[in-house]
């Protein structure tokens, strides 16, 4: 695809929204809409990497309490006809369809492969990839099992997503806050994970999310490895100008 000349495509991830409550992240989500309804204007594609709620869970009729300021700005840039990708993370794994029926978003659940002038972009949230981590692994196809989520749909929403934000904020079992620790070059595992599939298909650009920290690693002369950070510690977000992909850090005018 070619982006019409002077538009651009914007990448952010890990906003935590409810984290550690709703009213401690309530001045994040504002920040995050100011930002939304600042680059609608030349944004061709947005693409957010996963997390942007610190937990997430559809029953039938029923979808979390708040974020209405960030969901009614994602509607209106939907609305507006500007193209927006949502990679689920470890925390909002149970996303359904709420976000594709309500707001016309398109949810994916596994990393994809875009192309935009003549660039290849490998994008995902980054949770479970590369070596190692074989006990989070496990865990992961527990929780994303559909024989799991029907059991926890029994449980009355009140009680469930108690629960359910009890053990992303208290216990940290979906993610612990070792994911913001820089291990190095030779030990970052999605850097890993980046060369691995670099051997197998030739790619400009590995966009992930999920570490917290905003990198950008050379995997090959002409491929880099990207973690957008946050918006929690360091308000990051990427943005390709048709040429060039760069890591920005946000501050409201």
């Amino acid at each position: 695809m070619q982006l019409p000349k002077g538009k651009k495509i914007y990448f952010a991830s890990d906003n935590h929204l409810g984290a550690p409550t709703q009213a401690k992240s309530a001045p994040r989500e504002r920040l995050f809409v100011q930002w939304l309804d600042e680059i609608k204007e030349d944004a061709a594609v947005i693409f957010l990497l996963g997390d942007l709620f610190d937990f997430w869970f559809e029953y039938k009729t029923v979808v979390p309490k708040g974020f209405v300021r960030v969901l009614g700005k994602l509607a209106e840039l939907t609305d507006t006809g500007i193209p927006i990708h949502f990679f689920v993370g470890n925390h909002d794994m149970w996303m359904l369809d709420y976000l594709e029926k309500e707001i016309g978003i398109e949810v994916h659940y596994q990393p994809k492969e875009f192309s935009y002038n003549k660039k290849t972009f490998f994008i995902g949230h980054g949770d479970g990839l590369g070596p190692n981590d074989k006990g989070y692994k496990r865990m992961k196809k527990v929780f994303s099992s559909r024989f799991f989520q029907w059991c926890f749909r029994w449980l009355h929403p009140d009680i469930g997503m108690r629960l359910g934000h009890y053990l992303s904020v208290k216990n940290k079992l979906i993610s612990g806050e070792e994911d913001a620790v820089f291990l190095g070059e030779e030990n970052e595992w999605l850097v890993l994970y980046a060369n691995r599939k670099q051997k197998e298909k030739k790619r400009d650009y590995y966009i992930f999310g999920h570490r917290h920290i905003p990198l950008d690693i050379s995997i090959e002369p002409n491929a880099r490895y990207i973690n957008l950070g946050d918006w929690i510690s360091h308000y990051t977000y990427g943005v390709f100008d048709g040429e060039q992909l760069k890591l920005n850090t946000w501050k409201p005018a």
